[in-house]
């Protein structure tokens, strides 16, 4: 299926948007919202989950030169705890909304379900990442943002696996939380231990 560039060519600059980390016990939800051309193409952008790393990393380039305007924000793991982080994240892309430099006439969001952002319309898009060239572009600068984030706060706790799930529930993760107890960067309205003990007491701060 192709990619359309516009979901109503009325609409003078329309933004789409899109969210990464929803799923993960460590690190904040990232959003992102672009603004791209009316007449914008390009042969394989797409739902980030689908490109591979290079491509994602050369995509980059390509959405922050051609686009009109982008913008990426994140809530932290204190933000997501409490809110919620269904909430933390329409909160994220409201934020990533606030710091276009143009004002969008209508958002097109990725998923089914949004917090209307001040007077403007929005639609909402079941997997829009993969039907939308704005939304797979949000989706690939959120992306690349949040995974380099956790590549970097792998290197302080490198106890967790980080630099290859980014923050995900993988067993490498699970078992640095059981031997090592929590960070800072995790979210602690999240089960992160199945039948987990009381840990939240046992926070390791970088020193």
């Amino acid at each position: 299926m192709s990619l359309k560039a516009y979901f109503n060519k009325k609409n003078a600059f329309e933004a789409g948007c899109d969210e990464v980390g929803r799923g993960c016990l460590a690190g904040p939800v990232v959003a992102s919202a672009v603004i791209l051309p009316k007449d914008f193409g390009h042969p394989y952008l797409t739902d980030s989950k689908k490109l591979s790393a290079t491509k994602r990393a050369e995509l980059v380039d390509v959405i922050k030169e051609q686009s009109t305007a982008w913008a990426i924000a994140e809530c932290s793991p204190i933000e997501i705890d409490e809110v919620n982080i269904l909430n933390a994240s329409f909160w994220a892309m409201h934020k990533a909304i606030d710091r276009l430099t143009q004002k969008p006439d209508f958002l097109l969001i990725d998923g089914n379900r949004f917090t209307p952002y001040q007077e403007i319309s929005h639609e909402c898009i079941i997997k829009g990442d993969s039907k939308y060239f704005s939304i797979a572009a949000a989706s690939i600068l959120a992306k690349e943002y949040r995974d380099n984030l956790m590549r970097e706060l792998s290197d302080i706790y490198p106890q967790y696996g980080w630099e290859r799930n980014v923050g995900y529930p993988t067993k490498q993760h699970r078992e640095g939380i059981k031997l090592y107890g929590i960070t800072e960067h995790h979210r602690k309205s999240f089960q992160l231990l199945p039948r987990q003990l009381e840990i939240f007491g046992m926070i390791k701060k970088s020193s």
